[in-house]
């Protein structure tokens, strides 16, 4: 029986990739922070999952954790990565984002070196790009704290590949939502909004920069992306995305239609929420992970949106 582990997964993606992986017949081990609280996320396989408590910051921890669960393949989706955090306190974000892959990736090298170890990148490292869309050549131009730490964490997979030969492989995912995303982000506050004010809860939805584009696809594909990768006979890094992009303004009538509503009676524009002007477009090419790995997504954007409003709809009758 194959062993992996998962740092992160009381998030949306560990959660997904706990799924996965047991389904696949994985022994799944997930770490958590001390004292965390239990995660609605992971209820429905707490008693099929092992988690263990280990603060990432510990290296002497870490390398117990590793020692005891003896994995074959660890997957690293620890992050601070709500939107609302991308520029707040760096020097936590530096922490947790960036010099975490190091811990982690040195636990690899002297506890095992044969564990397959995963990074769970980002499109924040291509920032202010001047490409779009941005494949695996394109120039990294990190802008904010969060694309920085992630860029940290991606140059330090790659160069445990390169100088220890751990099977490292960094995968650079693009916007990824499902029903299971924190309601801290503009798609779930979407869905979730349409989802009261179909109930008659609520009689608008305010909203930034209704035009800003996003590739956004479905998380529980880009999970399986990572697991591939692991799979694969050589250590490399990938792009995971949908390669189209979609507007906020898309995103919220798609969603408000699937409840047979008008967004355009019930979304107001505030300016105050806008954030400061974007100059690059964020729209992968997984072109490679197409073609080497065999990966690609399973849902479209629409069926990913009318998924997450239908959960929506589902969880709030549930609540009344």
């Amino acid at each position: 029986m194959q062993t992996a582990l998962i740092t992160g997964i009381n998030g949306q993606d560990g959660s997904y990739l706990a799924d996965l992986l047991l389904a696949k017949g994985y022994r799944v081990v997930g770490v958590q922070r001390p004292g965390a609280a239990r995660q609605p996320r992971i209820e429905h396989i707490r008693r099929r999952i092992q988690v263990v408590e280990c603060d990432l910051s510990d290296p002497p921890a870490l390398r117990s954790v590793l020692g005891q669960a003896r994995p074959n393949e660890l997957y690293n989706l620890a992050a601070r990565a709500s939107s609302s955090q991308l520029a707040d306190d760096p020097v936590h974000t530096g922490e947790v984002n960036g010099l975490t892959v190091t811990r982690l990736l040195e636990a690899i090298r002297t506890v095992d070196p044969a564990i397959r170890f995963c990074q769970a990148s980002s499109s924040e490292l291509f920032g202010n790009s001047r490409e779009s869309p941005q494949s695996e050549t394109t120039a990294f131009h990190p802008r904010n704290p969060y694309g920085v730490a992630k860029l940290y964490g991606h140059w330090a997979t790659v160069n445990y590949r390169e100088t220890f030969g751990v099977f490292a492989c960094s995968s650079i995912l693009f916007n990824h939502e499902s029903p299971r995303r924190g309601p801290e982000f503009v798609t779930r506050k979407i869905t979730r909004a349409v989802a009261r004010i179909k109930a008659g809860l609520e009689s608008e939805l305010r909203l930034g920069d209704l035009e800003a584009r996003r590739d956004w696809g479905y998380a529980a594909d880009y999970m399986r992306a990572m697991w591939m990768m692991l799979q694969a006979p050589v250590a490399d890094d990938y792009v995971i995305a949908t390669g189209e992009a979609h507007s906020v303004r898309e995103l919220c009538e798609v969603a408000f239609a699937r409840v047979s509503l008008d967004y355009r009676n019930y979304v107001v524009q505030d300016t105050q929420m806008r954030r400061p002007a974007e100059t690059a477009l964020l729209v992968g090419n997984p072109a490679k992970a197409r073609s080497v790995l065999g990966w690609a997504p399973s849902v479209s954007f629409a069926e990913l949106v009318g998924m997450m409003v239908d959960a929506d709809v589902e969880a709030l009758a549930q609540q009344t």
